[in-house]
């Protein structure tokens, strides 16, 4: 008579233990599918540290001389620095500094930030230096309004989209590009400030002062404290336009819209995008924190469903870079190869073996992948087309130490032994090849997890994945197959 001690042969016979596990694997995995994040691409922090510094006007020429050039020579000696990269454009340099893997960010940026405010050669005209650290975000989809209009009445209404959609729960940030900036220039004529006897720095001085909100602190009374507040900040050009700059003796005035042209437009730049043909504005959206990619774009494409019909004549809008289609093609193809997968394991067993062998042997995948599912946020692991690459990978793998344990009870089905007998000599002899085989593919997979860097972080996910999923398939094989199998009626009676 066989043993039956041991975890192999408790599990076998107690079909009740077997299955409040499979179930509970199961559920769990069921549970955390609607909870784990659901993204693109993995979410990864770049361990780098920008410095941007402003310089109007500058050519990239003297972008680099001036700022790049010292600021690199500043943050070189940084402990923890790895590599630095600068960018010199028109008006700006940007450095960049990749910082080692074993690096303390927030000491190193630090470090960055009292190396720049050390440096007292850069150009009068260079503005604050911003110093952060760099942030990965995901974009999910764009949408872009468009049509022969004006380019404030476009921009006007993509505010409105970028204001709606930032009011939804699952949308936090959203941002506007493709169209410039709001800007009022003032064009002070030489003639007219030398006709008033004005100068050009009066001007830029009455302008500076004029323009502004001021508190005047707080008056006590009887009734309670008043707070005086001189409100006299302008937002329109015409509020600009009748600044007063200078009062004579005889009580005229000169206007700044006597001196000056003042112009409410756009900023001087090159940013401009197009449509079909037409001028636009882009409203990207992305994803942060925990929200659902998928949730993120069904939102956004029904709310421009229901904003078509109230958009001006001649001005369309649509959805545009939808990354979330690519996740959703990847969960597509996962969900296609694993029918497929199922039901040729379930054919070829039903075939050459036994009908109720093949449906437990089967449940392997399903039981492995829900397991994987339930584990995956404890490893900070989320669904996005990297581990869905995974799970797809697995589906070749995962079912194979089952079939070799339901194989092997069978065969001793079929010597006329007892089910519970043949269930308990099946696994206990399959269990050390079947550990090992397990094994040998998580010592295969393992050492993607050790690969350092942005490019480490971003691949984890398919070692973590597999792994999770070949682990979830050794217990499915060893404790809960056999329990079904000891009470299949199959093979020899």
């Amino acid at each position: 008579m066989n043993n039956h001690k041991g975890p192999l042969a408790w599990f076998a016979a107690n079909h009740v233990a077997a299955n409040l596990l499979m179930l509970f694997l199961l559920a769990a995995g069921a549970i955390a599918l609607f909870k784990i994040e659901v993204e693109v691409f993995p979410d990864i922090t770049p361990d780098t540290v920008t410095v941007q510094v402003p310089y109007l006007g500058a050519s990239p020429a003297e972008v680099e001389e001036g700022v790049c050039v010292r600021v690199e020579e500043a943050i070189a000696a940084v402990e923890g620095i790895k590599r630095l990269r600068s960018t010199a454009v028109e008006g700006v340099g940007t450095v960049s500094a990749e910082l080692e893997q074993s690096a303390d960010t927030r000491k190193a940026l630090d470090d960055i930030k009292s190396a720049v405010d050390r440096i007292e050669t850069f150009p009068v005209e260079t503005e604050k230096p911003v110093i952060s650290e760099a942030l990965l975000r995901r974009k999910v989809i764009s949408v872009v309004v468009h049509g022969d209009a004006p380019e404030r009445t476009l921009k006007v209404l993509a505010d409105r989209v970028r204001d709606d959609l930032t009011a939804f729960d699952g949308i936090s940030q959203v941002e506007l590009s493709g169209v410039r900036n709001y800007e009022i220039s003032i064009e002070v004529s030489e003639e007219a400030l030398r006709r008033h006897g004005l100068t050009f720095g009066a001007v830029a001085e009455a302008v500076r002062f004029s323009s502004l909100d001021l508190p005047g602190g707080a008056v006590k009374t009887d009734g309670g404290e008043i707070l005086l507040r001189a409100k006299g900040q302008r937002y329109r050009g015409h509020e600009y336009g009748n600044l007063v700059l200078l009062t004579r003796g005889d009580g005229t005035r000169v206007l700044l819209g006597d001196v000056a042209e003042v112009v409410d437009g756009f900023e001087d730049s090159d940013a401009a995008a197009r449509f079909d043909g037409h001028r636009a504005a882009i409203v990207q959206v992305y994803r942060v924190g925990g929200q659902h990619a998928l949730d993120v774009a069904d939102t956004v494409k029904a709310y421009v469903e229901g904003i078509r019909p109230a958009l001006p004549a001649g001005v369309g809008v649509d959805t545009w870079q939808d990354d979330s289609e690519i996740l959703r093609s990847r969960i597509s193809l996962l969900v296609r190869n694993g029918r497929i997968g199922l039901l040729l394991v379930f054919l070829c067993l039903a075939l050459f073996l036994d009908l109720r062998l093949a449906f437990w042997t089967t449940m392997g995948i399903p039981i492995s992948f829900m397991g994987a599912l339930w584990l995956m946020p404890t490893f900070e692991v989320s669904i996005n087309m990297i581990s869905l690459f995974a799970f797809i990978v697995s589906l070749g793998i995962v079912v194979d130490d089952a079939i070799v344990v339901g194989e092997n009870v069978f065969a001793y089905r079929q010597q006329g032994m007892p089910p519970l007998e043949a269930a308990i000599s099946g696994v206990r002899e399959m269990a050390r090849p079947v550990v090992f085989a397990i094994l040998t593919s998580v010592a295969a997979f393992a050492p993607l997890l050790f690969t350092e860097g942005n490019m480490g972080d971003f691949m984890r996910n398919i070692p973590m994945v597999v792994i999770l999923v070949l682990l979830m398939s050794l217990v499915e094989a060893l404790l809960i197959l056999p329990a079904h199998l000891a009470r299949a009626r199959f093979g020899r009676t």
